[in-house]
This record gives C-alpha cells, structure tokens and sequence, in this order.
C-alpha cells in the first residue's frame, strides 16, 4: 500500500531544499487535499490546484519541513503536549496535523476544542 501523504511530504521537502518553490504531484486523495487546506489557512501553502489525477503547490517561503507520522498515533488533547515535545523543533514553531471526526485540525485547534484523533504529519 502506497502512502500517499508521505510521499507527498517527502517530495515537496526535497523540492524545496533545492530550490523549487512549485511541485507537482502525479496522485492526491481526499486527505490530502484537507492537509494542504489546513496548510494554506496556516500559510504554509500559497495555492494549489487539481488537474485530472495530478495535483500541483505553490509552496511558500514559510515551509521548510513535512513529514509523516508513522506509526499514525491515536491522541486526546491531553496527551498533545507530548507529541509537541516529540515532534516540533521549538514551542509554538510548527504544526502537528491531527485527522479527528471534525475533519483535518491543527494541535492548537484540538487544544481548543478539547478533541483527539490520530496524528497524520508534522510540518514547519
């Protein structure tokens, strides 16, 4: 099984540590395109748009970093501050994305609702 969120990140870090701000991507899913929403709110993304079964970003100067999580951890709110520690490089730089029943939300916005999921990536 392919994971297409992985790939995904990986791809658009490597493209971006070489200098290309545009990246294309030959696959997407519905995830995927709820992930890069939740990224252009937080300004990570500039924009995007779908062509057939080809995705193509516009990066931002802001991404530096994406990656999946693996194994996908299920958390409640409580236990964010944890993997905060865990993945991001500093407090309050960078975001962990989390997939709840409420769609695709940030760690701040868990916090807020009091509401857990399963942590799908870290990006900063």
């Amino acid at each position: 099984m392919v994971d297409i969120i992985n790939d995904f990140l990986a791809h658009a870090t490597n493209c971006i540590n070489i200098g290309r701000r545009n990246v294309e991507f030959n696959y997407y899913n519905k995830l995927l395109l709820s992930i890069l929403e939740k990224l252009k709110e937080h300004k990570y993304v500039e924009e995007y748009k779908t062509e057939g079964k080809k995705i193509i970003v516009r990066f931002s100067e802001y991404f530096n970093f994406g990656k999946a999580i693996h194994p996908r951890f299920p958390v409640s709110y409580k236990e964010l501050e944890k993997y905060e520690k865990r993945f991001l490089p500093a407090s309050g730089f960078g975001i962990l994305l989390i997939s709840t029943n409420r769609g695709v939300k940030t760690n701040e916005e868990c916090k807020k609702e009091k509401i857990g999921g399963v942590l799908v990536a870290v990006v900063y």
